[in-house]
């Protein structure tokens, strides 16, 4: 159980910064070259499925553990 609440910390605060990241550009007005502003979007997204899927290992909704 330890490993699953650690591994939803981990989780939550990596999809956070990426997060944080996204909405300096989309709501401070950050400017990100087109390549940049793409892979912010594909990180972004990424650390969110491995959040929701630490979530769901966490409160027992999966049976499968994270990768």
């Amino acid at each position: 159980m330890q490993d699953r609440k650690r591994d939803y910390q981990e989780a939550y605060q990596h999809w956070q910064t990426q997060l944080e990241a996204l909405h300096r550009v989309l709501l401070e007005g950050e400017r990100l070259e087109p390549p940049k502003l793409k892979a912010l979007l594909n990180r972004e997204a990424l650390m969110k499925e491995r959040y929701e899927q630490a979530r769901r290992v966490l409160l027992g909704l999966s049976e499968e553990e994270q990768p």
